[in-house]
């Protein structure tokens, strides 16, 4: 296995740590107070919610496969463990004398052996959903919100708190005269059962790699999931750059929906206008934008190791 760029001293390993640590905290420090309080947000709150990553799990740092650092900058019993936990260890890590230190990075001989399919399929969806690999769809207008309540009946959609900006009857009449267009597997399990039957694709699992579109909201959020999934392979300040962006998307997500999330201080793309549209895709290609930025990232420090994996047929 290649060996890592460059070794970190203990004072520079321990300053990225910190910095680290105060950026997650700050990111999620109102998702904390929150639970604290026992209350729910449904625009702040959804990163934790939709996806299995906790506060503290975000908060772990990691400098990624292709750095290595003096161990003596870990605290005595880690807090940046993944995986399985060991008191005064680092899971997915191991050492190696260089010099007078004890040099920690991640074990990147385990993660090709364990974890090979998994590091195969998320470098191969990536690279395929990317804008060099796939032509951007801006046709959906962030219907697949609307799609999920599609003729629930009142209190029964996922925000019981919210209330829908047009009402039951026009909320479902806006569905009934768009054309629905959902490709991601993981917004269209959500769809209502009337609602299903409407959308013009099928996306399954199996079909996801052929599927996953770079325009799509969700797949830019998604990005948040593959980072985290792939630690300690990429850095934490990749990984947080991806949480932002999924943040930042979670809010057009939203005030494009049929929520009015006004209330929260937010906005509304009227999607059901002509204008609304314009604004949804602009913003849209805004958002890919970025997540294309982010996507490449990833693939320039996962490819190199992906390489090594004989590839499946999708």
């Amino acid at each position: 296995m290649a060996a890592p760029r460059t070794v970190l001293a203990a004072s520079e390993a321990a300053a990225e740590r910190r910095a680290h640590e105060e950026r997650a905290d700050t990111l999620t420090a109102g998702h904390r107070e929150r639970r604290r309080r026992g209350e729910k947000h449904p625009v702040e709150d959804f990163l934790f919610t939709y996806y299995p990553f906790s506060p503290a799990r975000l908060r772990r740092w990691h400098p990624g496969w292709q750095f290595a650092y003096d161990a003596a900058a870990d605290p005595g019993a880690d807090e940046g463990t993944v995986g399985d936990v060991h008191e005064g260890e680092r899971s997915w890590y191991r050492d190696q004398e260089a010099g007078e230190i004890i040099a920690r990075r991640a074990d990147v001989d385990r993660y090709l052996a364990e974890r090979a399919d998994a590091l195969g399929f998320m470098a191969r969806l990536l690279r395929a959903s990317s804008l060099q690999e796939r032509r951007p769809n801006f046709g959906c207008f962030g219907l697949h919100e609307w799609a999920m309540v599609y003729r629930l009946p009142d209190g029964a959609q996922r925000h019981e708190d919210l209330p829908l900006r047009l009402g039951r009857e026009r909320s479902d009449a806006v569905v009934e005269k768009e054309r629905l267009v959902c490709s991601h597997v993981d917004a269209f399990r959500f769809f209502t059962e009337d609602a299903t039957p409407r959308n013009s694709l099928t996306p399954t699992r199996a079909t996801q790699v052929r599927r996953d579109n770079p325009a799509c909201l969700h797949v830019g959020m998604d990005l948040y999931k593959w980072a985290m999934k792939l630690v300690p392979l990429v850095p934490s300040d990749l990984v947080l750059d991806c949480f932002e962006h999924a943040r930042s998307t979670r809010v057009l997500d939203m005030e494009a929906s049929p929520y009015d999330v006004r209330p929260l201080g937010y906005g509304v793309v009227p999607i059901e206008s002509e204008s609304g549209k314009a604004e949804y895709a602009r913003r849209q290609r805004e958002l890919a934008a970025g997540a294309d930025v982010l996507r490449e990232r990833i693939l320039e420090v996962i490819e190199p190791l992906a390489a090594l994996v004989t590839p499946p047929s999708d």
